[in-house]
């Protein structure tokens, strides 16, 4: 039996699901997966965690300026190492410097990772941002459980464990958050444009709260090929599909229809004038 892990794309839209006897377990999994938008709330700024030299630091010592919460776990062998890829490459190009405008603080969700193995994922992702003075503004922290989950539910972001292969379900996207440590904004997925980036942390820096987005979100989730796993997963996103296209093929009937009604009108009122030039000739 092979097991394949990949990415899974999932728009949390609220359709309702009906779930075979088979996909039942997987609809719970999926269910306790997500990233609840939670703007204005309120991260707590006195966890303490372990940094990539394994010192306990407190979350306020990096407030007092924006931060770039990532929520990861560094041995994910699909969707974190893209986020964070993603990240990189958009903090590359910004105006804005982290450790003088901005803070990024990328968090393991796993409580049995090092800090041997946060300050080795650390040194690769400063290699590749080669930006002067990053070091002084990305960190990578380590924590216990209550801690993780604590910081993680706080800004909705909603993981499992899944113990047969010992490997996190989990979402992509990162949160940011003003110098108060208050949500501010949500950006999802695997890839930030450098401006909208720019501009979340401009306006994090004034105190400003964003508003909500779509949660279309990337899930990262073991996929087995012989008894079908994503199923679930992937008959919601079908469903969505199928309803998009169905409102794209009714909205196109509903425009010729009214374009024929308008034709049809602009038909009889050529043929009344006609008549009544003839009329009037005579």
């Amino acid at each position: 039996m092979m097991n394949i892990h990949g990415i899974i794309l999932t728009a949390v839209l609220g359709f309702p699901l009906v779930a075979t006897a088979g996909q039942t377990r997987e609809g719970t999994i999926l269910d306790r997966v997500g990233f609840d938008q939670k703007l204005n709330g309120h991260v707590p700024i006195d966890l303490v965690f372990k940094d990539e030299r394994g010192t306990p630091v407190a979350l306020r010592d990096f407030f007092g300026k924006p931060v770039i919460l990532n929520l990861v776990y560094y041995q994910c062998p699909t969707l974190c190492s893209q986020t964070l890829n993603g990240l990189t490459r958009s903090m590359k190009p910004l105006s804005l410097r982290p450790g003088v405008d901005f803070n990024v603080i990328t968090l393991s969700i796993d409580p049995t990772e090092s800090p041997d193995l946060a300050r080795r994922k650390r040194a690769a992702y400063l290699k590749r941002l080669d930006r002067p003075g990053a070091e002084r503004g990305w960190h990578f922290f380590t924590g216990d459980e209550p801690s993780i989950r604590k910081l993680a539910d706080s800004v909705g972001f909603r993981y499992s464990y899944n113990a047969r292969n010992k490997q996190y379900v989990h979402a992509a996207g990162i949160v940011i958050l003003t110098p108060k440590g208050d949500v501010a904004r949500y950006l999802y997925g695997i890839d930030f444009p450098p401006k909208d980036l720019q501009f979340a942390l401009t306006e994090a820096s004034t105190g400003r709260i964003g508003s909500p987005i779509a949660r279309v979100l990337l899930l990262c989730y073991d996929y087995d090929a012989a008894t079908g796993r994503y199923t679930l997963a992937i008959v919601r996103l079908t469903r969505i599909l199928s309803v998009g296209m169905a409102l794209v093929v009714a909205a196109f009937l509903v425009v010729m229809f009214r374009r024929e009604r308008r034709q049809a009108r602009s038909g009889v009122i050529d043929d009344t004038a006609a008549h009544a030039a003839s009329f009037s000739s005579r």
